[in-house]
């Protein structure tokens, strides 16, 4: 791929995630420490947990399936592309229109349904969190399609940065959940109408096109879109299903403890997103010219960075998890720790997932990230009821990081199949990072064993991250000159 090209696209996207890292931690910190109650916060991350299984019904697959054709057609058939564009745009209208609709009648049975009542007046602004949030995602997807990662990236800027100002107005004008709700609307709303227009103006309007879609066109679109719909639907049985069944069984402040844990986790989680997101396309593009080489050599390089960087992390929240909850977000959530201590096996599988899931859907395989992940979301949900009772909110973290070692797995199984990956070579690298990372946390808790305090947990940061860089370069895991060269 070209080198210039993906350098601009994963600033531009690293970028928008790192902006959206700092909104979003932001936003936790004041919503989880200044202007809403435990319960407050556990209701939010319960209500957008029903919401995110809603989406589903409104997004289905067709974005990710357009963006497949968009990737292919533009090296194949360019004068298509309009038409691959207007098929998907026409599906998520459609289903938006449709799935909100029926949300607004039903938002009080589904409250119900769920065991927490206390939800209600939140999902009453369902359908509006529905639209705009879908149309929001819509638009990124279909630039990263189109390989135009710097205006994904834009649009995810603005809506973060929006969510942000708008969350706070609300809760300080509205209050409550229900400010936080609204505010979360009016800033993807906001993400969304810059998404879609900036679509129709770069994308659409001024294309050279073909009088007519060809024939078997939409068909197409909607056939590849099942498998994705299948494995959007585990994506979300994985990651919101959990915190609903948690807020079923348990209380709004476990809830609130479990939320936040995954919200600190999907903040870690930015980079290896970024890289993910912005790389998915060209494997697509090299597989379409018959260079599965250089698509192996591009995985098992990001695959060899993802694990030098989130192997230690893992590492480093185990470590200092208690210490940074008391620290950021106030004694009366520390009792968190022990959740987010088990979620650090779910932060090294995670990233992993986010450079190989999407790589497989460019790859044309789908359907086999689908089976996978639609029997890993079934594993979760059922191990979540077993754990839940038995082992409380750690129980259902440690539910989350089984079924997804095992979806990891299978989905590594399939990407080796299709890009024949030097495994020995990778297998040695992952041995060289274990080592590293020991040594990296025998640091960390040598000074928080000897210093007190804020200081000690900035003390131990910077001298884990300090073992860390200088034991990555001496050993040539973590090669300076090339990290420079495509930042520069």
């Amino acid at each position: 791929m070209d080198l210039k090209r993906f350098a601009r696209s994963f600033k531009a996207m690293l970028s928008a995630r790192a902006l959206h890292m700092a909104a979003s931690g932001v936003l936790m910190v004041v919503l989880a420490r200044v202007l809403l109650t435990k319960e407050q916060y556990g209701l939010l991350g319960s209500a957008l947990a029903v919401m995110g299984v809603v989406q589903l019904f409104s997004d289905l697959g067709f974005a990710k399936a357009g963006a497949r054709y968009i990737t292919e057609y533009r090296e194949t058939k360019p004068r298509q592309v309009p038409h691959v564009l207007r098929t998907a745009v026409g599906f998520r209208l459609a289903t938006v229109l449709v799935v909100g609709g029926l949300f607004a009648l039903l938002a009080p049975w589904v409250a119900g349904a769920v065991g927490q009542p206390e939800i209600g007046p939140l999902l009453a602004l369902g359908a509006g969190y529905v639209a705009v949030h879908s149309f929001f995602t819509f638009s990124q997807v279909m630039f990263q399609g189109y390989n135009q990662i710097t205006y994904s990236a834009a649009i995810r800027a603005i809506g973060s940065v929006g969510r942000l100002l708008l969350a706070v107005a609300f809760v300080v004008t509205v209050g409550g959940a229900v400010g936080a709700l609204a505010g979360y609307i009016a800033g993807y709303g906001v993400g969304a109408l810059v998404g879609i227009g900036l679509l129709y103006a770069r994308c659409y309007r001024d294309a050279d096109r073909d009088e007519a879609p060809e024939d078997g066109l939409v068909g197409r679109v909607v056939r590849y879109s099942v498998p994705l719909t299948a494995t959007r639907g585990a994506n979300i049985l994985d990651k919101r299903v959990d915190t609903i069944l948690v807020g079923y069984f348990m209380n709004p402040v476990a809830v609130g403890y479990y939320y936040l844990s995954k919200q600190i986790v999907g903040f870690v989680h930015s980079p290896a997103a970024s890289l993910g997101f912005t790389l998915s396309p060209a494997y697509g593009e090299h597989k379409a010219e018959g260079e599965t080489d250089h698509a192996a050599s591009i995985y098992e390089t990001t695959l060899k960075y993802i694990l030098l960087l989130y192997v230690p992390a893992a590492a480093g929240m185990v470590i200092v998890a208690e210490p940074a909850l008391r620290l950021i977000f106030g004694r009366e959530w520390v009792d968190a720790a022990p959740v987010l201590q088990v979620f650090a096996g779910y932060v090294v599988l995670q990233a992993v997932s986010y450079v190989t899931g999407d790589a497989l859907d460019f790859l044309g395989r789908a359907r086999e990230r689908a089976l996978a992940k639609g029997g890993g979301s079934v594993a979760n949900f059922l191990l979540n009821l077993l754990m839940i009772p038995a082992y409380g909110v750690a129980g259902a973290a440690a539910a989350t990081v089984v079924t997804h070692a095992g979806v990891l797995a299978v989905t590594l199984r399939v990407i080796h199949a299709e890009l024949d990956l030097s495994v020995g070579e990778l297998v040695r690298h992952l041995l060289a990072v274990v080592a590293v990372t020991g040594a990296m946390s025998v640091a960390v808790i040598a000074v928080l064993a000897h210093v007190g305090g804020a200081v000690a947990l900035v003390g131990a940061i910077l001298a884990g991250v300090a073992v860390w860089a200088g034991l990555s370069v001496v050993s040539g895991l973590l090669d300076v000159q090339r990290v420079r060269t495509v930042l520069a």
